[in-house]
């Protein structure tokens, strides 16, 4: 939970001029310290078959919810984890690349894929009943590589995961970026909208939205899956500071209406490679033109890197997972309740 002295340096820049929006939604919040609540649901932790060491997913980073399953990718892993939704049993591993990586952290750190995003993409050619894909952070050449995997009616996994080139994809990003760092990405009506994630050095938040016809079309190739370049658009997004820390993306989820619920964290890190203390954690909603609807902290306290989002009437449920930033300690899922 903040201090109250963290409370008294929370800043916003709302660069909305409409005072009934944005602007006085953050004042207001400012002041009435709203805040969801994060209710434990269980931990990541994978059945004795799976186990090694550690035993549980730690670094989780992104989330999807597919029938009765719940897919989670870590930031330091090569595979995907799979949990079954009712929480009943641990979850199991689906290798995505071949391989290991070094026990050693700055080792690992360096070599890993660094997944960040995972996301469902609805039926095309190849894939009846839809796919994931994760996004790499293409923050190093070597963060660059992605992962697509098929789906069945159910929501199961549907045949061998294919790794995805995203260079080509991520060259105008890194132009248009200084410090590219992909860490979110969800469908919202005829789009892919990537989360690129303020840091230290360059707090700029952003949404790049991405043609989803052309990206599936170039997936259903037989040959390597190598993602084009793609007409972009950008819309920047500030989402304010807490103890002078941007906020920065995590990820996003889409709403019936076109709207997305996005988590954020505040990372006490000047770059995009190196963990730092997190400071504050927050929920909020952007309206389909980017804008900033909703903003509110989270209690207690906690790196969210993943979340999805299902709306019953005024109620938004969300399913969330985190970062536990100590490969010895499991990732968490939670879940909470935000209005719309």
């Amino acid at each position: 939970m903040l201090h109250d002295a963290a409370w008294a340096t929370w800043e916003l820049r709302a660069t909305v001029p409409d005072l009934s929006g944005y602007g006085l939604r953050a004042k207001r919040f400012a002041q009435t310290r709203w805040m969801i609540d994060l209710q434990p649901l269980r931990l990541l932790t994978f059945s004795r078959s799976h186990a090694a060491v550690p035993d549980h997913l730690s670094a989780a980073s992104g989330i999807v919810v597919a029938g009765e399953f719940l897919y989670v990718i870590a930031d330091d892993e090569l595979y995907l984890g799979v949990f079954d939704r009712a929480g009943r049993r641990d979850g199991i591993k689906v290798p995505l690349f071949a391989g290991d990586l070094p026990d050693d952290a700055a080792t690992r750190k360096a070599r890993k894929p660094d997944l960040e995003a995972l996301v469902r993409l609805p039926p095309f050619p190849g894939y009846p009943a839809g796919a994931l894909i994760a996004f790499a952070s293409g923050s190093r050449p070597n963060r660059q590589t992605g992962a697509l995997l098929g789906l069945d009616d159910s929501g199961a996994l549907s045949g061998t995961p294919r790794r995805v080139d995203l260079s080509a994809l991520y060259e105008p990003l890194q132009r248009r970026f200084p410090a590219l760092n992909i860490e979110g990405a969800a469908v919202c009506d005829q789009q892919l909208v990537l989360l690129q994630r303020a840091s230290g050095e360059h707090p700029e938040n952003a949404l790049i939205r991405l043609p989803l016809a052309d990206l599936l079309h170039a997936l259903c190739s037989t040959d390597a899956l190598r993602l084009p370049e793609l007409p972009i658009e950008t819309v920047t997004v500030d989402l304010g500071r807490i103890d002078g820390v941007p906020l920065g993306f995590t990820d996003a989820a889409a709403l019936p209406d076109g709207r997305l619920v996005f988590s954020a964290v505040a990372e006490s890190v000047d770059d995009t490679y190196h963990d730092g203390p997190c400071i504050g954690a927050a929920i909020g909603i952007l309206g389909t033109d980017g804008h900033v609807q909703r903003l509110e902290l989270l209690q207690p306290v906690r790196k969210i890197e993943g979340i999805t989002a299902r709306q019953d009437g005024a109620v938004i449920q969300l399913l969330l997972v985190t970062d536990a930033d100590d490969r010895s300690n499991p990732g968490s899922l939670f879940s909470a309740t935000f209005a719309t």
